[in-house]
């Protein structure tokens, strides 16, 4: 196995420049998630790296090695795709082993790694089925067992989930990351869906518009956002925000005047901070209900309750904004129309400035 750094990476196409000048450092054995809207560049970034989009500039280096210039099969790497691209006539043994086949492996070898990787992915008892006897999850195993047998020094996976119904989905999330896990392998794995990152990342580049907007865990992308972009991207539901303006700082907190009127406290956690607009951001899990008056509180209505079984999602109305979540109890009996008083706990509100660049972050990690 190896690490893999990119160095200025770029891509254009005509003159449209898609890959602006990515800067990353990957580790040895580490699962990395590149996650951002569709369009962001996250599947150009990580075709480039396969050596299957040629780079416009740049360098990428795999175990320290440069291997830019290499086409893809001098690479190192197995990439499993968003189609399965199995072969419908051969069998599920015959098409895990069909790249070493291609490569001349000697039979004993072939046997040995195909044996070795249906035995980690839970598919020794369909070996001689075909592709059209299996479900669509052991499709997915089996193009990944395709991609182990290679033994690459960097696995790639571009949403290979995406053809997957929801449950098939969270079981297949945990089957790769149990193989992240026994393998000890560098991977990279691009999606859209950021509840894909945050459960099976070790290290999560959020990209936009072929940027790099911030790379970290998931805890500290969900708890300390670099900007708004990545506070709203990263998290289900998303950060409220709510536009304010700093009245005033003293004794380590910000008194953030709101839409609507209302002044709440800010917990500065140690930062200078100059008066002006801002944007006060929480998360809806952070948000408590309390009795009339309390501290930092706000007045509102439900407008819609959600009930989810284990959580409530309570979408209420205020002066500050429109529409406010808040993730509550599951046994909330707060109901539409109903009066309501929220709370933000100071210590959990984020502040970012005019251009969206985060002030402060709620300290919880």
């Amino acid at each position: 196995m190896a690490g893999l750094a990119l160095r200025k990476v770029r891509k254009s196409f005509g003159n449209v420049e898609v890959i602006r000048g990515v800067d990353l450092d990957i580790a040895d054995g580490e699962f990395c998630v590149f996650v951002g809207p569709s369009g962001c560049g996250k599947s150009t970034l990580l075709r480039m790296v396969a050596g299957l989009e040629e780079m416009s500039g740049g360098v990428i280096e795999i175990g320290g090695k440069d291997v830019s210039p290499l086409p893809p099969a001098k690479r190192g790497i197995s990439m499993v795709f968003q189609s399965y691209a199995l072969y419908p006539h051969m069998t599920v043994r015959e098409n895990i082993a069909f790249g070493l086949k291609m490569a001349k492996t000697p039979k004993a070898e072939i046997d040995a790694r195909t044996s070795k990787a249906a035995d980690l992915l839970q598919l020794k008892d369909y070996l001689d089925r075909r592709p059209a006897q299996l479900s669509g999850g052991q499709r997915q195993r089996v193009a990944i067992g395709r991609a182990i047998v290679r033994e690459p020094d960097v696995f790639l996976f571009d949403e290979p989930l995406s053809n997957l119904d929801a449950a098939l989905r969270v079981q297949m999330r945990i089957e790769i990351a149990k193989l992240h896990n026994d393998l000890k392998a560098t991977m990279i794995y691009v999606t859209h869906d950021q509840v894909e990152a945050m459960t099976m990342a070790d290290k999560i580049v959020v990209l936009n518009s072929g940027r790099i907007e911030q790379v970290g865990s998931p805890l500290e992308l969900y708890h300390r956002p670099n900007n708004l972009f990545v506070a709203t991207f990263i998290g289900s539901p998303k950060m409220n925000l709510m536009p304010g303006e700093v009245t005033d700082v003293a004794n380590g907190l910000a008194s953030v005047l709101l839409q609507g009127g209302a002044t709440v406290a800010v917990d500065t956690h140690g930062k200078t901070l100059p008066k002006g607009k801002v944007t006060l951001g929480i998360r809806p899990e952070h948000i408590e209900l309390v009795a009339a008056g309390a501290p930092n509180s706000l007045l509102g209505k439900v407008t819609l309750s959600e009930h989810l079984g284990g959580e409530t999602m309570l979408y209420v109305e205020t002066g500050a904004l429109a529409q406010c979540v808040v993730k509550a109890d599951g046994l909330a009996r707060q109901k539409i129309g109903e009066a309501v008083t929220i709370a933000l706990p100071s210590n959990v509100c984020h502040l970012f400035d005019a251009d969206g660049r985060a002030l402060v972050n709620g300290s919880l990690i």
